[in-house]
């Protein structure tokens, strides 16, 4: 079998979502009747291969728990990717959680998931401000950015380990004509991020289709999937979603 040189983080704040939609008062508590466990899968992803997990706890709490990534933290056996907004409630809570490494995203309420990159070059100070506080506390940092060369400019002038182009844009126009083009955004911007010394990640909206397009992207480091792979995995099982992603992701 062919080599899998990008790794895999898996996305497991879907499965809070179904949770949340019947035990919404009742998620601090694991186990019993309430289901299903975010933590659960995670593992489970984990025994089939996964690289990573990463998590989204937003300010609204409005799938996974704090109490959730506690638990994460003390029962995964790979890496802890924490996805979260520039805000001082975050710092604080990522210099509890200790997370191997944190991704900077964009956050608004109205949003079902995140839309679109963090736009660094508006927001540079606030953005230095929480990169700052992640390298005293030695967590690897990521910024989540929509694949424009000023935003990976900015990246690289705050001296970041990496970024996570934002795929959402190309995912939405994967089988129209202006998918090519996004594409070629995607491609030129990982070219030059990987010419800044940047690691180069991607994610959202990536599915078991679109990713044959997406492997075109030079330099890719790691994917971040997480819907796909929960929907895959209603009806084939945590394991099986995983492993399939994996084999479409050695082009296959």
């Amino acid at each position: 079998m062919k080599a899998r040189s990008i790794l895999l983080g898996v996305n497991i704040d879907h499965f809070a979502t179904l949770r949340q939609a019947r035990y919404r008062d009742l998620s601090g508590e694991a186990g019993h009747f309430i289901e299903p466990d975010p933590v659960e899968a995670a593992l489970a992803a984990e025994r089939a291969g996964a690289d990573g997990i990463t998590v989204h706890p937003r300010e609204d709490a409005r799938h996974i728990q704090r109490a959730d990534v506690f638990r994460l933290r003390e029962m995964i056996h790979t890496r802890l990717n924490m996805e979260m907004a520039c805000t001082d409630s975050m710092v604080d809570f990522a210099r509890e959680i200790q997370p191997d490494s944190v991704c900077l995203v964009p956050e608004n309420r109205e949003e079902i998931t995140t839309e679109g990159g963090l736009d660094v070059v508006t927001h540079y100070d606030r953005v230095e401000s929480v990169v700052k506080a992640m390298r005293e506390e030695g967590i690897a940092v990521s910024l989540f950015i929509d694949p424009d060369e000023a935003q990976v400019s900015a990246a690289s002038d705050l001296g970041v380990e990496m970024v996570e182009l934002h795929t959402g844009a190309f995912a939405n126009h994967a089988h129209d004509p202006r998918g090519a083009v996004e594409l070629n955004r995607l491609m030129a911007a990982a070219e030059y991020a990987h010419e800044e010394g940047l690691v180069v990640n991607a994610g959202h909206g990536i599915n078991y289709v679109n990713i044959r397009s997406v492997l075109k992207v030079p330099h890719l480091h790691e994917l971040n999937i997480g819907h796909s792979i929960i929907c895959r995995a209603m009806f084939t099982g945590i394991t099986e979603a995983v492993r399939e992603m994996q084999w479409r992701m050695m082009g296959q």
